[in-house]
């Protein structure tokens, strides 16, 4: 802890330079200086580290009839990072029938949150296959 807060060290990700960026904050958790980006972004990146961290999911769901039994998905949108493992445990819960495509939505409104879950692959249908009319998890 410094003479004027504590600081902390974050390696900003907004874009390829990875800065190393210094922030001092108060016994609150203000802000009270930000150092070593190298431009706008990296005081973006900080703040919202701070205040709200949010990450993309990148994950799996089963696939009922599929020449996969598994199909990869995501959040098109990054999520705050506290809901991240709740979302992951209901992925778990999650069964689509074949075929699936690259942007079919697996989950809509998780929650009531607005975080959806896209697929990022496709999986083709097996032949001879049942279709369950089932689809989606919470």
């Amino acid at each position: 802890m410094s003479a004027q807060g504590t600081t902390r060290n974050d390696i900003c990700l907004r874009c390829p330079r990875g800065c190393e960026v210094i922030t001092v904050l108060d016994d609150k958790g203000a802000i009270l200086d930000i150092s070593g980006n190298q431009c706008k972004l990296g005081i973006e990146y900080v703040k919202q580290e701070i205040n709200n961290p949010r990450r993309v999911l990148p994950t799996l769901v089963r696939v009922a009839g599929g020449m996969r039994p598994m199909v990869p998905v995501w959040t098109p949108e990054p999520v705050p990072k506290g809901l991240l493992l709740d979302l992951a445990a209901t992925t778990r819960s999650i069964e689509v029938d074949a075929p699936v495509s690259v942007g079919d939505v697996v989950l809509d409104d998780w929650r009531g949150l607005g975080i959806q879950l896209v697929a990022s692959g496709a999986v083709a249908r097996r032949a001879g296959a049942e279709v369950r009319h089932s689809n989606g998890g919470e």
